[in-house]
C-alpha cells in the first residue's frame, strides 16, 4: 500500500489586496491550494499574476489580507513577526533570481552563515558538494559565473535542511545552458532530500520538470495540471 500524501501546505480562500495610491491592487484573489511533501512544484505565471505575493505569504514573508494558510500543524495566518522568524528559521529555505551573497566571503563561508545559527544544519561543505560545487568552496562570488553563485545561494538554502525550497524565478537573470545547470541542482535536492520545492516563474518550459503545474492569472488559480510523466532539465526546450 502507498503511503498517503503528507500536506504540507494548505491555503484556503487566500486574498491579498494592498494601495498604490488611489488604487487598490488585488494580488490574490480566493486561492485554494493544498502542496504536499515531496513534490516539485512550478506556479506559472505572468507578470503581476500574483505568483510573488503566494510565494511570500507561503514562506512568511507577507500575510494574507484574508484567508488561511497552515504549515503541517501551523497556522501562519495571524502569527507574530518572531513566530514567523521562527517558522522560516526553522523550515524554509529561499533561493531568488539575485543571488544575495556576500561579496566579502567565500562560497563555504556565504553557507556558513546559516549553518552556523541552523537547528540541525548538514556541513556546509556537504551543501556545496550537492549543488557540484565542492571545488568551488574557496572562491569568492566575484571569481564565480552567475550559475555558479545561483548554487551557492541554493546550497546556503538548503543547507538547514529545510522542509520546502521556495524559489522566486531562479534561471531569471541566467542564460539557458546555465538556467539547465541550476535547475538540474534544485531537482536533485527535491529528489535526493525529500524536500517540497516550489518554483514560480513565467517560463512555461520549466513546468516540463513539475509533478504540478499550477497557472495563475490575476490573482487566482485558472488551472492546475499534473505531469504524467517528468523530464529533467537537460531535456527542457527552451
Amino acid at each position: 500500500m502507498s503511503n498517503p500524501k503528507r500536506t504540507v501546505f494548505r491555503a484556503e480562500q487566500l486574498t491579498k489586496s494592498y494601495a498604490m495610491g488611489d488604487v487598490q491592487v488585488h494580488a490574490l484573489r480566493g486561492v485554494d491550494l493544498d502542496l504536499d511533501a515531496g513534490e516539485f512544484i512550478v506556479i506559472l505565471g505572468a507578470s503581476g499574476s500574483g505568483k510573488s505575493t503566494l510565494l511570500n505569504i507561503l514562506g512568511g514573508l507577507d500575510t494574507p489580507s484574508s484567508g488561511s494558510v497552515r504549515f503541517e500543524d501551523h497556522e501562519l495566518t495571524g502569527a507574530s513577526e518572531s513566530q514567523l522568524t521562527q517558522y522560516r528559521r526553522e523550515h524554509v529555505g529561499f533561493v531568488f533570481q539575485f543571488y544575495n551573497l556576500v561579496a566579502g566571503l567565500t562560497a563555504l563561508e556565504n553557507v556558513r552563515l546559516v549553518t552556523d545559527i541552523a537547528r540541525d544544519p548538514m556541513g556546509a561543505s556537504e551543501a556545496l558538494a550537492l549543488v557540484g560545487l565542492r571545488e568551488r568552496e574557496s572562491f569568492y562570488p566575484a571569481q564565480l559565473s552567475g550559475g555558479e553563485q545561483q548554487r551557492v545561494a541554493i546550497a546556503r538554502a538548503i543547507s538547514k535542511r529545510p522542509d520546502v525550497l521556495l524559489c522566486d524565478e531562479p534561471t531569471g537573470a541566467l542564460d539557458v545552458k546555465t538556467g539547465s545547470i541550476v535547475l538540474t541542482a534544485i531537482a536533485k535536492i527535491n529528489r535526493e532530500l525529500g524536500t517540497l520545492v516550489v518554483v514560480i516563474t513565467h517560463n512555461a518550459a520549466i513546468a516540463a520538470m513539475a509533478n504540478r503545474v499550477i497557472y495563475l492569472s490575476d490573482g487566482q488559480i485558472s488551472k492546475i495540471q499534473t505531469n504524467a510523466s517528468v523530464i529533467c532539465a537537460s531535456e527542457l526546450v527552451w
